[in-house]
C-alpha cells in the first residue's frame, strides 16, 4: 500500500512539473517580442513603402474590408487617433482585405477623406506575412525599432491605445 501511495505522489508531482514546464514555455513564446513582417505596401495613389523604410515611426498596420461593420465604425477613431498623434511620428496603414471589392475601398477612402495611407492586399499576402490574418478589425502596433509591440483582434480599446502610443512616442 505504501508503495502505492509514493506512487501516487510521484506522480502528482511529475504532473506539476510538467504543468509548470508547459507554463514557461507558454510564457517565454508569448512575451517574446516579434519583429514586423517585412513587405512592401502598395496604397491607392501606387506609393510604395516597405516595412524597413519605416523604421523610425510608430506604425500602426490595420485590417479592415468595407464590408465589416466594426471596421465601418471604428474607421473615424482610426481617422482621429492619426490626426491626434502624425506629427508626433505615427504612420498608420489600412490594408483592406483581399476579398474586399477594390470599387468600395477606392469609395469608401474617397468619400470619408481617409487621410492615411490605404493598401489593396489583393493576393492577401500582407496578411499572410502578419500572420494569416483573416479576422477583421485586425490591428498591430509596430514601434520605432520595427517591433511588434501589441495586437488588437477587434476594435482596439481606444484610451489604452492612446496610452500606449503616447508611451512609444514619447521614446
Amino acid at each position: 500500500m505504501a508503495t502505492s501511495a509514493k506512487k501516487n505522489q510521484l506522480f502528482a508531482i511529475l504532473g506539476v512539473c510538467v504543468a509548470v514546464a508547459i507554463g514557461g514555455l507558454i510564457y517565454v513564446n508569448l512575451s517574446k517580442k516579434q519583429a514586423a513582417p517585412e513587405v512592401t505596401f502598395q496604397d491607392l495613389a501606387g506609393q510604395k513603402v516597405s516595412t524597413s523604410s519605416l523604421k523610425g515611426k510608430v506604425v500602426i498596420v490595420n485590417f479592415w474590408a468595407t464590408s465589416c461593420a466594426t471596421c465601418i465604425k471604428e474607421m473615424p477613431q482610426l481617422v482621429d487617433t492619426y490626426q491626434k498623434y502624425k506629427d508626433r511620428g505615427l504612420d498608420l496603414i489600412a490594408v483592406a482585405m483581399k476579398y474586399d471589392a477594390p470599387s468600395y475601398v477606392v469609395n469608401f477612402t474617397q468619400t470619408r477623406q481617409l487621410p492615411f495611407r490605404v493598401v489593396m492586399d489583393t493576393q492577401g499576402t500582407i496578411a499572410k506575412a502578419y500572420g494569416d490574418v483573416s479576422l477583421t478589425p485586425t490591428t498591430f502596433v509596430i514601434d520605432k525599432k520595427g517591433v511588434i509591440l501589441k495586437r488588437y483582434v477587434g476594435e482596439p480599446g481606444f484610451a489604452e491605445l492612446h496610452r500606449l502610443l503616447e508611451k512609444e512616442l514619447a521614446t
